[in-house]
């Protein structure tokens, strides 16, 4: 890389950018790690809201079941109001579902709070990914993507912890300020991306937000990397999105995608976020679970930054064939020990805790992360906001099934043993999954993944020098007026078709 790239200096205005763009991941967090906490209280003698272990299964898995139905509105509504307004727009919903689950006096009111925090989660989530895709530079692509993750993590942190000592309506409450803040951030400091702005003809705008992204470069245009470049030239095109998924480049990796995120969320990965208290109950260690949770959502939080790093250094399949092993080990381990306190044969109770812990950490190598990421990476930019949302409705729909069964599960298999062994078995496979099956996109550009599904070459590395001939980019920022610019962008385009 040049000495331009290497220098983080020069990036901060993406890295701001995406991090404030992806802020809005902590009442995401909040809202998925709600039902650790807000279970246990329900289901405790004299709760003013008393539920059945039934629905326990609804409140946890409902807000999952709403992300499709989001991600599909979330798919639209980018496209047409862009990535940001999307973003700010799930407030909207968000802060109406807090309101209903603080003020609620029943079930049904927790669910109707549950089912809004659920579609602005989806809101809230896809335009961020997408949008940090299309700033952020090839190197850095992956860890700024993972800061989402990151976000929801300490998000989660701070659901455990203040589930721990407050009342799960005085939380709700609270929630709301978490909410409305990434809004505002957004709206004072962050530009719309300039591929969105691109694609509707805002060329002057499109410079603008290009300029703040890339002003700390020498040359703004060579920092939009090829892939940038090419989602220019796509946006340019009226192609029918339905032939992009009927295209190798659109249906391989969705296919793909499928079996990563049924291994991702058969894992466990998710049961273990979302019933973190009551799992750690079922372990029967003597453990106070509520502390335990909130070392769980730290050891996550944690282990996010550290992915961060890994992200940037690492190739994908490496970091997952690791992950699954070591949550293959962890959870056998953890299972073996749980089996021995049921039957009174140890009093190492402790055991299954630690292991959930390290399962975290092995998880957040990879297996729970990079799938996520790779919904943004697989997909050409014709159709990538709307295959991102249906490969994010897909993930949720399986995570809603995987939620939605545990205790089913648990009483089928006879016992959380039983089920922590399930859990390991389905990271072996996984292993085996990204060994033969998953694709490697690490410091690719999205050009040259998209090129690698469409058979034409095998994806290299990014170039470490800019090419000279001169980029769409460059037209942009230093043509004198929108006239000449939209002739000149018209003019690469043309150039690019015919090459």
């Amino acid at each position: 890389l040049s000495k331009y790239e290497t220098n983080i200096k020069s990036a901060l205005p993406q890295i701001l950018s995406a991090i404030v763009a992806a802020s809005f991941h902590i009442v995401i967090g909040i809202s998925l790690a709600y039902s650790a906490i807000l279970i246990p209280q329900l289901e405790q003698p004299g709760s003013d809201v008393p539920i059945t272990k039934a629905q326990s299964s609804w409140i946890a898995s409902i807000i999952v079941i709403m992300v499709p139905i989001g991600s599909l509105v979330a798919g639209v509504m980018m496209e047409f109001l862009g990535r940001l307004n999307t973003i700010k727009l799930a407030a909207v919903p968000c802060v109406a579902g807090w309101v209903a689950i603080a003020l609620a006096n029943n079930f049904t009111w927790i669910m109707v709070g549950r089912v809004l925090t659920g579609f602005a989660c989806a809101l809230g989530t896809s335009p961020a990914i997408v949008y940090i895709t299309e700033v952020a530079r090839p190197d850095m692509r992956g860890s700024l993507i993972s800061s989402g993750p990151t976000l929801a993590s300490l998000g989660m942190v701070i659901a455990y912890a203040k589930g721990a000592f407050m009342d799960w309506r005085l939380v709700s409450w609270i929630c709301i300020i978490y909410t409305i803040v990434p809004v505002l951030l957004i709206q004072l400091f962050v530009p719309e991306s300039p591929v969105w702005l691109v694609s509707k003809g805002r060329i002057e705008d499109a410079a603008r937000s290009l300029r703040f992204l890339y002003k700390k470069y020498p040359q703004p245009e060579h920092t939009v990397r090829a892939g940038s470049q090419k989602n220019v030239n796509r946006h340019g095109q009226q192609q029918s999105k339905l032939r992009g998924f009927l295209k190798p480049t659109g249906y391989k990796p969705m296919i793909i995608l499928f079996w990563f995120f049924l291994i991702q969320q058969f894992s466990g990965i998710y049961i273990t976020l979302f019933f973190a208290v009551t799992f750690i109950q079922d372990v029967g260690t003597e453990v106070n679970a509520f502390t335990a949770s909130i070392f769980v959502g730290l050891t996550r939080f944690s282990m996010s930054l550290l992915n961060a790093w890994l992200l940037k250094r690492f190739p994908r399949r490496q970091l997952v064939m690791v992950s699954t092993t070591g949550m293959a080990i962890c959870m056998f381990v953890s299972g073996l020990f749980t089996l021995w306190i049921k039957e009174g044969t140890t009093t190492l109770t402790w055991i299954p805790v630690v292991g959930l812990l390290l399962y975290v950490c092995a998880s957040m190598i990879g297996l729970l992360t990079i799938p996520w990421t790779m919904t943004a990476e697989l997909f050409p930019t014709d159709i990538r906001g709307i295959a991102h949302s249906i490969s994010y409705s897909m993930a949720n729909l399986l995570m809603f099934f995987a939620v939605q069964s545990y205790r089913t599960i648990t009483d089928l298999l006879g016992g959380a043993y039983a089920v922590q062994w399930m859990f390991a078995v389905v990271s072996v496979i996984g292993f085996f999954f990204a060994l033969f099956f998953l694709p490697e996109t690490h410091g690719k550009s999205l050009a040259e993944i998209e090129a690698f599904f469409a058979g034409k070459s095998q994806p290299q590395r990014v170039p470490t020098e800019p090419a000279a001939k001169p980029s769409v980019t460059e037209h942009l920022i230093r043509s004198p007026s929108r006239e000449a610019k939209l002739r000149e962008v018209e003019l690469m385009l043309k150039n690019k078709n015919g090459a």
